[in-house]
């Protein structure tokens, strides 16, 4: 019989401090920290002949420990990737990362526009758990029938409810054609589903149209996303007849804040989009000028808790130009900026270097965007092909 489940919260910091304490003291076992630490620490912004960083006794008391009461066999290479990832894990940020070769390739290739073979689902965090947020469709996900607002409990019999939603997402990528078990906690109670991964069609733009208006969907934005939307708009808006727009920005977790800009400059005219602030210093981002043939055109912009980081910028920069109208949810509220420094071993650093703020000044980071109608979309009407927020933005 399977477990009662029982929901709890899950601490974010509880997490890191743990998997921190896991990946910095196996690194210990397999070497001394004072040998390796000059050649890990200028990876992560700090001078190893500082003063702060001469003094590792403390470390090497631990190491020293441990070392000589571990019985077992230790892998050198795997104990110094642990270490890498702990301690960029102790910065505390959610949105810093190392990521190793397999990951650094994985993440590179997303945000390219290959994401590879999987099951077709978004997911968001909801109430402390990574849920389902939407099944793609014609993917595995929909014809197995997980729905909207199912919890991911375990993957492969592992227990992942904890995890992040990138690591959990990584879990469920794999080879086209392999099988992936999954188990979700839907109503209190588990659901078993055997998956067989495919390549997901889900590309990161796309428009449809009804009447006079165009609903862009923007599902993420990779490198290429706002060029492909500028083709689009310039060979097909003219002959639809195209007297509307609604985008939709609901589940868009982001991506390269180039292909924002790119997006936003088929409404702004080269003023500013957003401003960076980093370390004291605070540098403007503006829209391309000569593009913005959507300057005069009602848009409608739709969110939720799933828009964040690049796509809240497009839709924090057209509500203060007052360029369109904000319907569903409230976004997400990732107001920081990543910045990807190439390692060696062809492995990754995503570190935070900047805080963002909208053109009027606005920082939304932790808060989101607050719509200008507030209309929300629910699992049962998800998993039932409704779409009042959507239907909200035609009647605008």
């Amino acid at each position: 019989m399977a477990k009662q489940w029982e929901e709890k919260q899950v601490s974010l910091g509880g997490a890191i401090i743990t998997g921190v304490i896991t990946l910095v003291v196996g690194f210990f076992i397999g070497s001394g920290w004072h040998k390796i630490s000059p050649s890990i620490l200028p990876y992560l912004g700090i001078n190893s002949h500082s003063s702060i960083s001469n003094d590792w006794s403390a470390l090497d008391e631990v190491y020293n420990a441990l070392a000589a009461n571990f019985e077992g066999n230790l892998d050198r290479a795997e104990l110094i990737e642990g270490a890498k990832k702990g301690l960029v894990a102790a910065a505390g940020d959610k949105y810093t990362a190392y990521m190793d070769s397999e990951e650094a390739e994985a993440y590179e290739a997303e945000l390219h526009g290959d994401i590879g073979s999987g099951i077709g689902v978004e997911m968001g965090l909801r109430d402390g758990y990574v849920r389902i947020i939407r099944t793609l469709p014609d993917n595995p996900a929909l014809k197995a029938g997980v729905q909207a607002g199912d919890i991911i409990y375990k993957i492969d019999d592992e227990e992942v409810y904890a995890e992040s939603t990138d690591a959990i997402a990584s879990k469920l990528r794999g080879a086209s054609g392999t099988k992936v078990k999954l188990t979700v906690v839907r109503d209190g109670k588990e659901k078993e589903f055997t998956l067989t991964r495919e390549p997901i069609n889900n590309v990161s733009v796309y428009v449809t149209y009804s009447g006079n208006t165009a609903i862009v969907t923007i599902s993420r934005f990779d490198i290429d996303t706002g060029t492909k939307l500028q083709k689009i708009v310039n060979d097909e808006f003219k002959s639809k007849d195209v007297k509307k727009v609604i985008l939709d920005l609901r589940g868009n977790g982001g991506g390269y804040v180039s292909a924002a800009v790119d997006v936003l400059s088929l409404w702004i005219d080269g003023d500013v989009v957003l401003n960076q602030s980093s370390k004291g210093k605070t540098t403007p981002t503006y829209a391309k000028r000569n593009q913005a043939i959507l300057a005069n055109t009602p848009t409608v912009v739709l969110v939720n808790g799933g828009t964040a980081s690049a796509s809240e910028i497009v839709a924090g920069a057209l509500k203060d130009y007052d360029k369109a109208t904000i319907v569903g949810e409230t976004t997400y509220g990732k107001g920081v900026v990543q910045t990807l420094i190439n390692l060696s071993g062809n492995t990754l650093l995503k570190v935070t270097t900047a805080s963002w703020h909208t053109p009027k000044g606005t920082s939304i980071n932790q808060e989101g965007i607050k719509p200008d109608k507030e209309v929300e979309l629910t699992y049962d009407d998800a998993n039932n092909n409704r779409d009042p927020q959507l239907d909200a933005a035609k009647k605008l």
